[in-house]
């Protein structure tokens, strides 16, 4: 596996599309003191909705137009209500969001997204071993998630919700993400 690579400023149009994806992301605020963890959930539930925004599936994730993207929570889901909360009412292309929680890997492949909710990494590196190959968008938030093959890594620095993208685990699922989104992580492993 390549080593992630920090993503440097680049010219003023790069700038300039960065900062209009940090707007669409509106979850820039920094989590501000101890005992914030629900408010770090419902900030961690916006960037899934906007990974949402900014990546392509393939035509076989959806069987028709009015199907919904699914966000599944498999493992801890430290998020509460957080998701509910967040995705509910919300829309993108006409697909309204579903979030369920499911008990083992093969269940995905009736989901977009998939939240990964094993702190150990074994648990969690089975778990992506096991998924579908294609069209599931891997969520994590455990060290080791990008190197066990998962997609994207939530990470939480001196207050701050940031991620991390392993490039190849999203093209071996058939995912393009946005050269937008790419621009914003902390690091891609291409």
């Amino acid at each position: 596996m390549a080593i992630l690579k920090p993503i440097r400023e680049g010219t003023r149009a790069r700038r300039m599309a960065r900062f209009e994806i940090l707007l669409a992301f509106g979850a820039l605020a920094a989590i501000s003191s101890v005992g914030q963890v629900a408010e770090e959930y419902h900030v961690k539930a916006a960037f899934l909705y906007n990974f949402a925004r900014f990546v392509e599936w393939p035509s076989t994730a959806f069987r028709n137009q009015q199907d919904p993207f699914v966000v599944c929570v498999l493992g801890a889901n430290p998020f509460g209500s957080a998701l509910e909360e967040t995705l509910g009412g919300k829309q993108i292309d006409g697909r309204a969001f579903r979030i369920s929680r499911i008990s083992e890997s093969p269940q995905a492949n009736a989901c977009q997204i998939l939240f990964i909710g094993f702190p150990d990494r074994k648990r969690m590196a089975a778990a992506i071993a096991a998924l579908p190959a294609r069209g599931v968008l891997t969520i994590g938030e455990t060290d080791g998630f990008i190197a066990a093959g998962g997609i994207v890594n939530l990470t939480l620095r001196e207050g701050h919700v940031g991620f991390q993208v392993n490039q190849r685990a999203a093209e071996r699922a058939d995912l393009q993400i946005s050269s937008r989104l790419l621009s914003l992580a902390q690091a891609v492993d291409r």
